[in-house]
């Protein structure tokens, strides 16, 4: 036996334990991946409207987790340490820009993963030149800002948003392309069909005033060519005098006869506008989550609604 034999002997048994630990690795990336492309994704989202576009577009295929409570503005909620250590974890954050949830400002949020659906139209974003201060509900005071970012009550505009998440699911999961595209071509269908519905329904009296009862209907103005103009009033709250005094100054000026809220008003309210010769109709932003319906019958409800004010 040559004396270098178990030199040789050990050169070679170092090398084959190498290779053995580089195919292992090997074998689990692989094993890994293959996993992680047949398994669901999990989605996380900051509002309904991203929740609803991404569970049409992924379908079986992905867990879509909106976690904000039903009775909250999900634009100003704030999580708790625990539900934004789950969107950490999540394969991916679907953020709907223009200034939306500014809680994802101060989080720790990996940017890998945070897609901001509303990028690709951001020179498009609404931006006034006041900032107004208000509180009602749990949430406290909060302000409305120089960037409006109810973006998706454009339907042009929701259906980019739900365009950047399915080419966001794509690069997760490309095997699957045909079966996101396909649903993503159908969820364009019904929102470019809620685009056109609108626009026959302002052609009729484009000008005709209305008013807002809060300022969240930006894009659906200017998308729709709506001559709006908003106050700060909420439907479960009474109005107070100077909310009465500041609404009868503005409608010498802008004689509206309809006036457009986020949820039912209330029945003394109602009574009140009439007096002023104004009827009320509920056009629902659907930020968070409605109760039996979703998002596409929410909005064709809407639709419905405001052709009250365009007879």
């Amino acid at each position: 036996m040559p004396s270098n034999w178990f030199s040789i002997c050990n050169k070679y048994q170092s090398f084959f334990f190498a290779l053995c630990a580089i195919v292992v690795l090997v074998l689990m990336t692989v094993s890994s991946s293959a996993g992680n492309s047949a398994g669901k994704l999990s989605v996380y989202v900051v509002n309904y409207p991203l929740k609803y576009f991404a569970e049409r577009i992924g379908g079986e295929h992905v867990t879509v987790v909106f976690p904000a409570p039903a009775n909250v503005d999900p634009a100003y909620w704030v999580p708790d340490v625990n539900i934004i250590a789950a969107y950490q974890q999540a394969d991916l954050i679907l953020l709907n820009g223009d200034g939306y949830a500014k809680w994802i400002e101060k989080a720790t949020l990996p940017r890998s993963k945070m897609i901001n659906t509303s990028k690709q139209f951001r020179d498009q974003y609404i931006r006034s030149e006041v900032s107004v201060t208000h509180s009602h509900g749990p949430q406290g005071e909060h302000a409305h800002e120089d960037v409006a970012f109810t973006t998706w009550l454009d339907f042009r505009l929701a259906s980019l948003q739900a365009e950047a998440i399915a080419s966001a699911l794509i690069r997760k999961k490309p095997d699957t392309r045909q079966f996101f595209e396909k649903n993503l071509d159908k969820l364009k269908n019904d929102l470019l069909s809620l685009c056109s519905a609108l626009r026959e329904i302002v052609r009729k009296n484009p000008s005709q005033p209305l008013i807002a009862s809060h300022p969240v209907y930006d894009y659906l103005a200017r998308g729709y060519g709506l001559n709006l103009k908003s106050v700060h009033w909420e439907p479960n709250e009474t109005p107070n005098t100077e909310q009465w005094v500041a609404l009868q100054k503005l409608l010498p000026g802008h004689p509206a006869k309809w006036m457009i809220w986020e949820g039912p008003p209330k029945k003394e309210t109602v009574e009140r506008l009439k007096s002023l010769g104004i009827n009320s109709l509920v056009y629902d932003p659907c930020g968070n989550a409605p109760q039996e319906v979703d998002s596409l019958q929410v909005m064709h409800r809407n639709v419905e609604n405001l052709k009250r004010a365009f007879p």
